[in-house]
């Protein structure tokens, strides 16, 4: 008999000392088209930044009918909205804005939020043309992205940009120096 077969049958051998399971086994979390996987093997994964606003509906107009998120729910409290977690359009990223308390900050030094849009140069037109003020227009940066800068109502940095197959490989930036220099 081979090496690995004595172990797989050695495997098969039952150890009457371990008392019967009277629990249920633990489930599995299933995955369907249409959910999301609650487990990952243990892994960390990102579920959503949560932005502190001072007006929730005016964050909503800006993020869901200026940007293009998807509303996944709203809590109201007098009929207004003081919480809303959206999802982005292009994938299934998440955001939740949270009406801050009166005296609470909403300051986001070093923080800024960066979504990527495959249309860069075109999505910033669209913002224009809808009157909204871009801080910094599209331009390629030293580590290979094409970069647009802009802020919230609140003030809270946000830059669109694109990285195309370079979004996760390393940074660009040496390459991007050798070229400025030629």
């Amino acid at each position: 008999m081979k090496k690995s077969e004595r172990i797989k049958s050695s495997a098969k051998a039952v150890d009457t000392r371990s008392p019967k399971r009277t629990s249920p086994p633990k489930s599995k979390s299933r995955v369907s088209k249409s959910s999301v996987p609650t487990e990952r093997d243990g892994k960390l994964t990102f579920n959503h930044a949560m932005v502190y606003v001072k007006d929730v509906e005016r964050a909503l107009s800006f993020y869901r009918d200026l940007l293009g998120f998807k509303l996944i729910e709203d809590f109201r409290y007098e009929n207004k909205p003081v919480y809303a977690r959206l999802r982005a359009p292009g994938g299934d990223g998440t955001i939740a804005l949270h009406q801050a308390g009166p005296d609470g900050s909403i300051s986001s030094d070093g923080v800024r939020l960066y979504f990527e849009v495959g249309e860069l140069d075109a999505f910033c037109r669209r913002l224009q043309e809808k009157n909204f003020y871009i801080t910094k227009l599209p331009r390629m940066m030293p580590w290979g992205w094409r970069h647009a800068y802009l802020n919230d109502p609140d003030g809270h940095e946000i830059s669109l940009y694109w990285a195309g197959g370079n979004r996760m490989k390393k940074t660009m930036m040496k390459a991007a120096q050798k070229a400025a220099q030629a």
